[in-house]
């Protein structure tokens, strides 16, 4: 210190030398004084209360509804998000139900986006509220409060014929994009000869505060006549063709090369003639962002129905060869010279009622997840031997399930007295993998089915290693023709189902200590699930 005496900063850790690799530490809570430490030890606790083998997670509450069921960080919606649950309160008392005000029952068809802080000074008392974006059928962009459904900001997209539907991230908690549906002309009009070039517009906006970066068109005369769909991700631009192409542009580039003018909600604008106020009705927001040429082209790729993903260290991408025939078959190649890496064609022969699926692990690890019937494959890219310039892929672990078809026999007597002799085959099938970041888990959903039944199970592998740690099984029946969505958060296991005929199920099993009364009364409740008498068959299921 400036005045002779000793500083009381943390020390410097042994060996750490470097500042970067000083700061990089501290940003990852190696310190006992820095940020994040206590945050990251208290999930370290909550990982090992929830894979010890005395915690159980029992069925608290299940509600059916005839319209679709969602769940985002704690909260569960229905009536097409105009009821809210609060899942944080303790279960198995009656839930709090808050619904948004009466001139927004109207709503329907839209999508949620959660928004939270970045730690800047924010203008208004309202933007430091727990938020939700919602996109209505009208091309009303709001924004409510989580808490209590109120309408914090009501933003007019457009009043021409461009029909917005979809909200998605393009720098999460940071910049969002929404898109509309494909511009089509009624049957009537292609008929007379009219052309539509417009096929999509994308509206840019920056969050925390809410504020409108441009409006922009995505037309088949610049982009050519193939294009099918668009997609903006982590500032790049992807468009697809029919043919299977996917090219992809600088979307950050393209906004500060073709914007005319920026505009701020809430302002008066004179615009091509139109006099009116920004986000505000009639008028709704400008396209000031045209884009005359095409732009530079990054990179391009071919692959089966679109199929593309980058990710990995150094830079990779996932393609499936542009033909039928090769459904199934994954190619991993470097994004920087487009050369296949070595042992980078993965296919596991699945058959076409039990695909497999793969994408780069969320962990941001550079690993790869291949998933199949009865397979979880996690591979990892590393530097061929003597060879620097090329990498290859290799498994770091797997997870097998096991489906030998176990036959088992049972014997019926019927009323008459007549013996008859019945055959259940079980089979493990895996159908949801996940990974949940702040425990550090793999969760995976496994189907045993027995006979015409399925039951499920949650199971925790080690991110790391893919031990197993933990097993949760489902009580509800798992038909593998229906809709599933499994999720785990905190203390929480929630599983919504969608039947037939628009039908949703939603299950919520909760955390609980294994105490000696709920030992003896689960050991029941599980004997009722394993032995049924009236079928005069034994479930086995993991």
């Amino acid at each position: 210190a400036a005045d002779g005496r000793r500083s009381r900063s943390a020390p410097r850790a042994p060996g750490a030398h470097n500042v970067c690799r000083l700061l990089t530490r501290r940003t990852h809570g190696f310190y006992a004084r820095d940020a994040g430490v206590a945050h990251r030890t208290n999930l370290g606790l909550l990982r090992q209360i929830v894979c010890q083998e005395s915690t159980k997670f029992k069925n608290v509450w299940t509600t059916h509804s005839a319209s679709p069921i969602a769940y985002e960080r704690g909260r569960i919606y229905l009536d097409n998000y105009q009821c809210c649950i609060s899942s944080t309160c303790e279960l198995s008392e009656i839930y709090e139900q808050k619904k948004p005000n009466q001139e927004h029952k109207s709503l329907l068809n839209y999508t949620q986006m959660p928004l939270c802080l970045n730690g800047e000074m924010l203008p208004s008392p309202s933007d430091y509220k727990s938020s939700l974006i919602v996109l209505t059928v009208q091309n009303w962009l709001l924004r409510l409060s989580a808490d209590s459904g109120e309408v914090l900001e009501k933003i007019y997209l457009t009043g021409s014929c461009c029909k917005f539907r979809y909200l998605s991230w393009d720098i999460p908690q940071e910049l969002m994009v929404v898109k509309s549906a494909q511009n089509k002309l009624p049957a009537a009009a292609r008929q007379a000869g009219i052309q539509q070039s417009v096929l999509f517009c994308l509206a840019v906006f920056q969050v925390l505060p809410l504020s409108f970066i441009g409006m922009l068109e995505i037309n088949k005369k610049i982009f050519g006549n193939s294009v099918t769909d668009v997609a903006v991700s982590n500032g790049i631009l992807i468009v697809m063709h029919s043919m299977g192409l996917v090219r992809l542009y600088n979307f950050q580039a393209i906004l500060e090369q073709f914007m005319e003018q920026p505009f701020d909600l809430g302002h008066e604008f004179n615009w091509n003639g139109q006099v009116g106020v920004v986000g505000k009705y009639p008028f709704g927001l400008p396209c000031n962002v045209k884009i005359t040429d095409i732009p530079p082209l990054l990179f391009e790729a071919s692959s089966l129905e679109n199929a593309f993903q980058i990710g990995g260290y150094p830079w990779h991408y996932i393609i499936t060869p542009n033909k039928k025939k090769h459904k199934g078959v994954f190619h991993i190649c470097s994004l920087k010279d487009n050369t296949l890496a070595k042992n980078g064609i993965q296919d596991m022969k699945c058959c076409s009622l039990e695909p497999d699926w793969i994408y780069f692990h969320p962990d941001m690890s550079g690993r790869i997840i291949h998933v199949g019937p009865n397979l979880v494959k996690v591979l990892k890219l590393k530097e061929v031997k003597n060879n620097t310039n090329q990498m290859e892929i290799t498994e770091d672990f797997t997870v097998v399930a096991n489906r030998e078809n176990c036959v088992n026999n049972t014997l019926t007597v019927t009323a008459s007295g007549r013996v008859v002799k019945k055959r259940f085959f079980f089979s493990k099938t895996f159908k949801i993998v996940d990974y949940e970041d702040e425990l550090d888990l793999l969760s995976i959903v496994a189907v045993t089915q027995i006979g015409a039944d399925g039951r499920a199970h949650l199971d925790f592998h080690c991110n790391e290693r893919g031990i197993l740690l933990k097993s949760i099984p489902l009580l509800e029946s798992w038909d593998v023709t229906y809709s599933h969505e499994v999720y785990f958060d905190k203390d929480l296991v929630l599983h919504i189902e969608q039947k037939p005929n628009r039908r949703f199920s939603c299950y919520v099993y909760q955390m609980v200590c294994d105490t000696a009364e709920d030992d003896e009364c689960s050991s029941h409740e599980k004997t009722e699930k394993v032995f049924c008498k009236k079928e005069g068959r034994i479930f086995e299921y993991n």
